[in-house]
């Protein structure tokens, strides 16, 4: 039997709709929300960093504390679920049946740990590998990006895709990784997306990007990673559809957890970002 989350103090959603929302959807907003409150009781404070892959690519002790707490919140409750996780010698890939967690403890640790506010813990439930819940959680922003059913909520406030249509106008925003030649790379998006639509933002949290798409703060976002990690943009992704966004992979083919980029946009922009993708990642 899981746990009763319902009436948990830390669970952020408007009481007249837990109704509609079932155990593990509730259970993602609490252990995000408590996982979130975890890496904030550790954010500005003197911890040691260390590298994984490169130097923009760091983890803190601060990681490994907030998924040691989310996963043996899941453990606890959901004793069967699979949970799939960043840190540590956690699973790293999705089963194809069965209930599984995607765990990102801090998204955006190299700007959590210079002090930057642009980071959020991400967990996502995915049933049979399709996501029907998606939680990010932005603590020293004091916002959190609820997805469930057929919606998605910041603070309780629906939120729904930007309606803008004037690519001259657009605010686009890359989560390319920088490692060595993707420098390049980044630079003839940010020169693609200028000349092609508007304005080019990377604020180096793939899942705070994603969930900005959701919300209309950016009309568009493109991403690429050769090796592709659920805990990086399965919350996000379901995000931007739920809030009635596209998102696909730069081929202009539907998303899924195992492309290697994405395109993901208000749906009126999504040609244009599509073209800015093709022109600079093929």
């Amino acid at each position: 039997m899981a746990a009763d989350f319902v009436d948990h103090p830390s669970l952020f959603v408007r009481r007249e709709r837990r109704d509609v929302m079932d155990t593990r959807e509730l259970a993602a907003v609490t252990v995000a929300s408590t996982g979130a409150a975890v890496a904030a009781e550790h954010f500005r404070t003197d911890l040691d960093v260390a590298s994984k892959s490169s130097q923009v690519d760091p983890v803190t002790e601060a990681d490994r504390r907030t998924q040691r707490r989310i996963v043996s919140m899941i453990e606890s409750a959901f004793p069967d679920d699979a949970i799939v996780a960043e840190e540590a010698d956690a699973r790293k890939t999705l089963p194809e049946r069965g209930t599984a967690w995607i765990v990102d403890p801090i998204d955006g640790t190299l700007n959590y740990s210079r002090g930057m506010s642009e980071w959020v813990t991400s967990v996502a439930v995915v049933e049979d590998g399709s996501p029907v819940a998606g939680i990010n959680v932005a603590p020293a922003l004091d916002e959190r990006y609820v997805a469930t059913g057929d919606s998605v909520e910041r603070d309780a406030t629906l939120l729904s895709v930007s309606e803008t249509d004037d690519s001259a106008g657009a605010l686009v925003a890359s989560t390319l990784r920088l490692d060595t030649e993707d420098h390049r790379t980044f630079g003839r998006i940010a020169d693609a997306t200028i000349e092609h639509l508007g304005e080019f933002r990377r604020i180096g949290s793939a899942q705070l990007t994603l969930s900005l798409v959701a919300g209309g703060a950016f009309d568009a976002a493109i991403g690429f990673n050769p090796d592709p990690d659920p805990w990086d943009t399965v919350a996000g992704v379901f995000q931007v559809r739920q809030a009635g966004g596209t998102v696909t992979d730069r081929r202009g083919e539907r998303w899924n957890r195992d492309s290697s980029g994405f395109v993901a946009s208000n749906g009126r922009l999504h040609e244009e970002a599509l073209a800015v993708a093709r022109e600079t990642l093929e």
